[in-house]
C-alpha cells in the first residue's frame, strides 16, 4: 500500500511521519506521583515492543517522573499536559522528548510563543490531540455535533496557533469513540495537511471491545496509507495495548518481522485439542522475528492440502499430530510432543536461511 506523504519529525530517537515505520505509542496508568511503579510498567511496555511512552503531568510535582523515565529507558518520553503551559516549560527543562499540548487551552499568544520557542530550541516536537469532548464551543455551534468537520477544524485551530510562531514539528491526533467518525476526521485531515498523523480510537472500552472498534478504525486508516503513530486504548494493563497495535500492524504487513499464525476453526472432525496447540504456539512464537507462514491445522482435509503455502505446520490426527514444510509431511507425533517438534523445526529453518 502507498503511504501518504507527511513531514517528518523526530521524537528523541524516534521519527515520525515521512517513509518511517508506523511506531506503536500506550501512556502510563500509574499514579503521575508513584514514580517506582511509572518506571516499572514503562519498563514492562518498551519490554513488550512499546515505542514512545506517554506520561500525565498534572502538575509540578510529577514533573520528577520524567528524569526517573529518561534514566531507565532507551526509548521517547511524552509528557502530557493540560491547561497549564508552565508545566510544559518545565517537563523541556526535565528533558522531555515531546510534548502533548493543545495551545488554545493554555492562555494569551505570549504562553503559546513560549512553549513554542522552548519546543524549537530543544528539537522537541508537540502532539495536538483533540477530541468529541474538547471541541471548542464555537464550533460545536458552526456543526451543531462534534462530527468530523468540526474535530478537524479544532484540530488544524491549534495548530494555527503554532503556526504563527513558526513552529511546524507537529503531529495531529484526531480522536472519536465513534468509530465512523474517526476514520471520516482523518481522511479529511490527511487532505487537509501534511503533519504526520497518530491514529486511535478514544474511550474505546475493555479489550474485547477495544479490539474490534480499533482494527476497524485504525486497520482501515493504515490500509489507506494513513497514519504514522498508533495507540489501541484499552481499559486494561496497557502492556495488552502493545499487543493489539502489533496484531492491528502486522495484519497489514506493516509492522516488525514475526511468524504468521493461521489456524483453522475446529469442526467435527477435529480429534486433538487444536484450540490449546493454537494458543501455545501463538505464545512461544510471540519473541520470534522470522516472517514465517505457521498453520495449526485441526485434521489432514485441513492440514497439508489446504495450508501447503505454509512454511510449517501442524495437522492434527487421532491423538497425534503430523509436523508438514510446505505440504509436505516430515514425520508424525503424538500431541503431547506436537508443539515442541513444530518449535524444533522452525529452528532448522532460521539454521537455513542464516
Amino acid at each position: 500500500m502507498e503511504r501518504r506523504k507527511s513531514r517528518i519529525i523526530k521524537a528523541g530517537n524516534v521519527y515520525i511521519g515521512g517513509d518511517a515505520p508506523v511506531s506503536v505509542q500506550s501512556m502510563l496508568n500509574k499514579p503521575a506521583h508513584d514514580i517506582e511503579g511509572s518506571v516499572a510498567q514503562a519498563l514492562a511496555l518498551e519490554q513488550a515492543g512499546c515505542e514512545i511512552i506517554r506520561a500525565a503531568i498534572p502538575d509540578e510535582e510529577a514533573v520528577a517522573l520524567i528524569p526517573a523515565l529518561k534514566k531507565k529507558l532507551s526509548i521517547p518520553v511524552v509528557a502530557d499536559i493540560h491547561f497549564d503551559y508552565r508545566l510544559a516549560l518545565a517537563s523541556i527543562d526535565a528533558g522531555v522528548d515531546k510534548i502533548r499540548i493543545n495551545p488554545g487551552n493554555i492562555g494569551s499568544g505570549d504562553r503559546v510563543k513560549a512553549v513554542a520557542d522552548a519546543c524549537r530550541k530543544n528539537n522537541i516536537p508537540i502532539r495536538v490531540g483533540v477530541n468529541s469532548g474538547s471541541v471548542e464551543k464555537n464550533i460545536l455551534a458552526k456543526y451543531g455535533s462534534p462530527c468530523a468537520e468540526a474535530l478537524v477544524e479544532s484540530a488544524m485551530y491549534h495548530v494555527s496557533l503554532l503556526e504563527k510562531f513558526d513552529f511546524y514539528d507537529t503531529v495531529i491526533s484526531i480522536k472519536s469513540s465513534d468509530v465512523k467518525t474517526m476514520i471520516e476526521a482523518y481522511r479529511l485531515a490527511a487532505q487537509k495537511c501534511d503533519y504526520p498523523l497518530h491514529l486511535g480510537v478514544t474511550e474505546a472500552g475493555t479489550y474485547n471491545s477495544s479490539l474490534i472498534k480499533s482494527s476497524i478504525g485504525i486497520g482501515s486508516l493504515l490500509a489507506d496509507g494513513i497514519g504514522d503513530t498508533i495507540r489501541v486504548s484499552i481499559t486494561d494493563d496497557p502492556v495488552r495495548e502493545i499487543t493489539a497495535a502489533q496484531d492491528i500492524l502486522h495484519a497489514l504487513s506493516l509492522g516488525k518481522p514475526r511468524p504468521e499464525i493461521v489456524s483453522c476453526p475446529t469442526c467435527g472432525r477435529t480429534k486433538i485439542d487444536l484450540i490449546s496447540l493454537a494458543k501455545e504456539v501463538e505464545e512461544r512464537l510471540r519473541a520470534c522475528n522470522k516472517p514465517l507462514k505457521v498453520a495449526v491445522m485441526g485434521c489432514a482435509v485441513n492440514g497439508p492440502g489446504e495450508a501447503k503455502e505454509a512454511d510449517i505446520g501442524i495437522a492434527g490426527g487421532d491423538g497425534c499430530a503430523l509436523i508438514f514444510r510446505k505440504g509436505e509431511i516430515i514425520c508424525k507425533v503424538g500431541e503431547e510432543e506436537a508443539v515442541d517438534r513444530l518449535i524444533e523445526e522452525i529452528g532448522k529453518i532460521d539454521n537455513e536461511k542464516q
